[in-house]
């Protein structure tokens, strides 16, 4: 037992920051199951950049999400003041107890004392200063080089160093995609004649094309699940070079697929995912939401290290080069963009594992 260990039973209110990516921000979901299921008389609010805020609304665990917004930087320095003080204000009236901090974002450091909790926790890092170790009462060891665990393990460190030891069906990811998503998503396949179960989820892009498989590597693999029978939806951000990429895919394709590229939200795009009977993509916050949607995930890894970043507990299949490099966290070989270790994968080797997944049987026996 922990000699510091914190009694969550004196607290009321607690704050859980992360300022990180889409991805990043789901993979922090079970740090607040664990803590309601520990104490469920705990009010947990969030604090997250803007844009990843879907990736946390409707939590059952979470009472309000707060949100950073990244434009404020660019609005003007007065109208950048004024919405860091309400910011601000809305959190000091909250009168949190303790704040969990997920990172070594210097702005946590700064709301733990703008909010004056009791205690805190954060990420311990090598030659920090000394305003950062005196600004939490509790620190949480990182992964050195070489890293052997997964994000969302990292992740509740925070809450072992505090004497919390979450179970393993706790460690689940938790993304509600709410009453309107779920109704958009079953009139959208309504309209195309497709049923729960009935296509593949596939997501081929990322905001970082160097861990994108190729275009008409991609398109391959379609053709050869069409010729199985299989109908398709391809997704991908609104991005400029993302849809520029489903074009190139469609443009390979005799039979093309439905196409929903820029035009659902997060929300939705759970929604979509959940009823899919094989979700296939890349290192990327979709890959995340299939897995925190209990789909089967084919996950394509290259420069990105899967052990830390892969499909979290769901059915899935990695497929990775033997590259002796990988994973380097590069933007592609020599800064290229372009990243061997994923142009070196065969359409042959992903459609077998595609296969493998759909003939698994699931736990209740049906196919």
């Amino acid at each position: 037992m922990l000699k510091d260990a914190i009694d969550l039973s004196t607290l009321r209110r607690i704050l859980v920051i992360k300022l990180r990516h889409h991805g990043d921000v789901l993979l922090a979901s079970p740090v607040f199951s664990v803590l309601k299921n520990h104490a469920p008389h705990l009010e947990i609010d969030a604090l997250v950049y803007q844009d990843t805020a879907e990736m946390l609304t409707f939590h059952p665990a979470i009472s309000q999400v707060h949100t950073i917004d990244r434009k404020w930087k660019s609005s003007g320095i007065f109208t950048q003041a004024k919405a860091e003080w309400q910011l601000l204000s809305a959190l000091r009236a909250r009168r949190y107890d303790m704040v969990v901090h997920l990172t070594g974002h210097p702005r946590g450091a700064w709301i733990r004392r703008l909010t004056g909790a009791r205690y805190s926790v954060a990420p311990a890092a090598a030659g920090i200063g000394r305003f950062w170790k005196h600004s939490f009462s509790h620190f949480f060891a990182m992964p050195k080089r070489g890293n052997s665990r997964h994000t969302v393990e990292v992740n509740l460190d925070a809450l072992r160093r505090i004497g919390i030891h979450p179970t393993d069906d706790e460690k689940r990811l938790t993304l509600v995609p709410g009453a309107k998503a779920e109704s958009d998503i079953t009139d959208l396949l309504a309209q195309h004649g497709l049923a729960e179960k009935g296509f593949i989820h596939l997501h081929p892009a990322s905001r970082w094309l160097f861990k994108c498989w190729p275009a008409e590597r991609v398109a391959g693999l379609i053709a050869a699940l069409q010729t199985r029978g299989h109908r398709i939806i391809v997704t991908a951000a609104p991005a400029v070079e993302e849809l520029a990429m489903i074009k190139d895919i469609q443009a390979e394709l005799r039979q093309p697929v439905l196409d929903l590229s820029g035009q659902l939200s997060l929300k939705q795009l759970a929604a979509l995912t959940a009823r899919a009977r094989l979700f296939i993509g890349v290192d990327s916050a979709p890959m995340h939401i299939a897995a925190a949607m209990g789909t089967p995930t084919i996950a394509l890894f290259g420069p990105s290290g899967e052990v830390e970043w892969g499909p979290w507990m769901t059915h899935h299949r990695l497929l990775t080069s033997n590259h002796p490099c990988r994973p380097c966290g590069n933007d592609g070989c020599g800064g290229s963009k372009i990243s061997e270790c994923l142009t070196t994968l065969s359409i042959e080797s992903v459609l077998a594992a595609c296969i493998e997944l759909l003939q698994r049987k699931n736990e209740n026996g049906t196919q």
